[in-house]
């Protein structure tokens, strides 16, 4: 077997268990809050946003302990940008999103600050270890704004509401917790064995083809470790529930930058390729300022984002992708 496609078949499989693995992990993570008698509203805004960033956050921390901490840099970037071109276009192709929840108003600011935060950081092109200790400090405030704006929402908000209505019966047991710490346990152990593999697999791949640590992060990888996001934003939007669909993006591109990027500084201190700042991040605040306007709705009427501005996104994304491969050979 060539070593070409030993890299391309750990690649598929690390990608294959990373998703699996990642549901198994939020199960687990999401059953042991319900029985710890955290609300359904707390659970989706942070656990599940949390855990569908799993994917990105042991990729990183892998990455950047294999010595290839721009492979981290690009996955959590291009799966933001990723989040937005592909999740959401693919999501609101299949049926458009409407977005109602006053919650995710809020949030949409708490995703703008997040980016600047991260761009300050960053901006003297060097990701330092305290960089990363900042980051993942700011994802400790993140997670207690977000409690803190749960608690505040209204009465008959149509998140919280999603929220509750997306718990199984299996989740809402609240008998023994052997069972949700086996899951979770089982699920992290997993995570760990599937990113090691994409990673051994994405960085032989980038090699075997001259491609660099970030282009290959910003596509193969970042596309990879969007799925979970896909896959829950797309059974949310069939069963109408237009709010945890977005919610799902705005979570996930937030720990992204946070988390992510902060356990890659933390493990590995690194150069930033000006490329990430000048071409990738822009367009990561360009897509994400075009879902706020779409989502934001005007004159009391709710957000939406239709088919025609799904397919605009999903265009861009592509774009972008090709870009990256065929843009320097021209």
């Amino acid at each position: 077997m060539s070593p070409l496609l030993t890299y391309l078949i750990a690649l598929l499989i690390g990608l294959a268990l990373l998703a699996w693995s990642a549901d198994r992990f939020v199960d687990g993570a999401s059953a042991l809050a319900v029985r710890l008698g955290v609300s359904p509203m707390i659970i989706g805004l942070t656990i599940v946003a949390f855990g569908t960033s799993a994917p990105e956050i042991m990729v990183s921390a892998m990455a950047a302990l294999n010595g290839n901490p721009e492979l981290a840099l690009g996955n959590a970037v291009g799966s933001n940008i990723a989040n937005i071109g592909l999740v959401i276009g693919v999501t609101a192709l299949i049926a458009p999103l409407t977005v109602q929840s006053q919650t995710l108003r809020r949030e949409f600011p708490l995703m703008g600050a997040v980016m600047v935060f991260a761009l300050v950081l960053l901006f003297d092109q060097q990701l330092s270890r305290i960089d990363g200790i900042l980051l993942l400090m700011g994802m400790l405030v993140l997670m207690a704004a977000t409690i803190w704006l749960s608690k505040k929402t209204a009465p008959g908000d149509l998140l919280a509401e999603e929220l509750s209505a997306e718990q199984s019966p299996e989740l809402l047991d609240t008998g023994s917790v052997a069972r949700p710490v086996w899951q979770l346990v089982s699920g992290l152990l997993l995570l760990l064995i599937a990113s090691r593999m994409l990673v051994w697999g994405a960085v032989g791949m980038a090699t075997q083809f001259g491609i660099s640590d970030l282009v290959i992060g910003l596509t193969i990888v970042a596309i990879g470790t969007s799925l979970p996001e896909l896959a829950a934003s797309v059974v949310a939007v069939r069963k109408g529930a237009d709010d945890i669909a977005i919610g799902n993006v705005i979570g996930s591109n937030m720990f992204n930058l946070l988390a992510v990027i902060g356990v890659a500084g933390t493990i590995s201190p690194t150069p930033v390729d000006p490329a990430l700042l000048l071409r990738d991040y822009p367009l990561m605040v360009l897509l994400s300022m075009a879902l706020y306007l779409l989502a934001r709705g005007s004159h009391g009427r709710p957000g939406r984002v239709g088919r025609l501005p799904a397919a605009l996104l999903l265009t861009v994304f592509i774009a972008y992708e090709l870009w990256l491969y065929i843009g320097p050979a021209i």
